[in-house]
């Protein structure tokens, strides 16, 4: 995919999400009776505008998309007709502003809801809960787990695909020190496998959480298929075509498009004798790996290396639920995903998670670009997860955000006044300060990965 497909979905994540998170603002004023004077998605100068109903509220899409707003009738922002002070937001019930205020990100969690739940009905995509091989000495060998051990319970919760495992991993490699897990070995259940999560590192350089704990997915037996080999590389002069699927080198019978990559690796300068199948019919051809230049004892031939689609297909199972049953998933799933989001924060705070986590538009839009050529699954998966952090940081009490102004109104509950115009002002200005520091950080976090890695 080129930059211009990353915009674009990243664009389109992003524009879903601002939507559904000011139509919830929008929705809850209309229902509470406040006048909306504009809605708009992005700020800045105009690009489009149309005025529409009798309000005529103005629809707005302006030059910068990264937000948008809800602008409704209030006597601190201009004047207002004596006749429509009723539908100004700031006379309205503490109740109704609380609501109007908390719809917007309560919307977010709705549509990851929705998503999920849409995933869930349809099916999903997935490896088996299989474990791979176990490395000697970790977490998971201590255990008593072992290669071809199936997954069935982890931490009480239900395991049905590999995701729910790598999930449920992540979620409790945070806090817990020790986690409860049930697998089925060889068609028998067996339970009290105590596993232990001390050590495993939640950091975007870490290496995959269920391999830190030791385990892997099962190998995936296929003979290598080949790609286009390059114009007059090894490959190319020996006779390789794109879509011959490699049997044996020298004799020996391959099982993996690694074992091919690597016996090519070690053989620099020595000609191999290659057992090809194309069109059906058995090839013998004789193929001399060159030297890497900067690596003069790595062989390659220069040709893509691939696995067999059609035996990783056999290797994939759809999770799937049914309605009522993926209707509770997706609420546990989108308050679980908003738990551990909150749990992440507090940890960054208190240094146990690195603050170069924290990831800008550029680190989404790569995210958006990657899913989208994934599937529609992971890309729906990806707007899911983004919503509920959307919502989740929106309803954090700082100063500027929605939960800033939910912290007024529970202020305002406990003193039965408002907060002054100037103590309220202030707290503006350090929302805005945070915010700003928050933006900052998350920036130079993604401009460091794209230069320094």
């Amino acid at each position: 995919m080129n930059s211009a497909h990353y915009i674009f979905f990243f664009l389109l994540a992003i524009g879903i999400l601002i939507v559904v998170h000011e139509l919830g603002h929008y929705a809850a004023a209309r229902l509470c009776g406040v006048k909306v004077l504009r809605f708009s998605l992005g700020f800045g100068p105009q690009i489009l505008m149309r005025r529409v109903g009798s309000d005529q509220t103005e629809w707005s899409l302006a030059a910068v998309p990264l937000g948008g707003y809800v602008k409704m009738l209030d006597e601190r922002e201009g004047s207002v007709n004596v006749g429509e002070r009723h539908r100004a937001f700031n006379t309205q019930s503490l109740g109704r502003r609380s609501f109007i205020v908390a719809a917007g990100p309560l919307a977010n969690l709705l549509l990851a809801i929705l998503i999920y739940w849409g995933m869930a009905c349809a099916g999903t995509r997935d490896f088996p809960a299989v474990l791979g091989p176990v490395a000697s000495g970790s977490s998971a060998a201590q255990a008593g787990l072992v290669e071809g051990d199936r997954v069935t319970r982890f931490a009480g919760v239900e395991i049905r695909g590999w995701s729910d495992l790598k999930w449920l991993v992540v979620q409790h490699a945070l806090d817990a020190e020790r986690v409860k897990l049930e697998v089925q070995r060889e068609g028998i259940g067996l339970a009290s496998f105590d596993l232990a999560m001390q050590g495993v590192l939640i950091d975007e350089k870490a290496p995959d959480a269920l391999k830190q704990l030791g385990v892997s997915l099962p190998a995936i037996l296929t003979v290598p298929v080949l790609g286009r080999p390059l114009a007059d590389s090894p490959a190319d002069l020996a006779g390789f075509a794109e879509g011959d699927r490699v049997r044996k080198v020298d004799g020996f019978e391959l099982g993996s498009a690694a074992e091919f990559v690597k016996i090519i690796a070690a053989s620099p300068g020595r000609t191999l004798s290659v057992q090809v199948e194309r069109a059906g019919k058995l090839l013998t051809l004789e193929v001399r790996p060159e030297s890497v230049a900067d690596k003069p004892l790595q062989g390659r031939i220069g040709i893509p290396v691939g696995m067999d689609r059609d035996a990783v297909a056999k290797s994939i199972i759809t999770v799937r639920y049914g309605v009522l049953e993926g209707g509770v998933h997706a609420v546990s799933q989108t308050f679980s995903t908003a738990g551990f989001y909150l749990q992440a924060i507090w940890h960054i705070v208190k240094g146990n998670i690195s603050w170069r986590n924290v990831s800008g538009p550029i680190a989404i839009a790569d995210a958006a670009g990657q899913s989208a050529k994934a599937g529609v699954d992971a890309y729906l998966g990806l707007i899911a997860a983004l919503s509920v952090s959307l919502g989740v940081l929106n309803l954090l009490p700082i100063p500027i955000l929605d939960g800033g102004h939910l912290l007024y109104y529970a202020i305002e509950r406990i003193r039965g006044r408002a907060l002054s115009e100037g103590a309220e002002e202030l707290s503006q200005r350090i929302g805005l300060v945070m915010l700003v520091l928050l933006m900052s950080l998350a920036f130079f976090n993604d401009f460091h990965r794209v230069f320094f890695g």
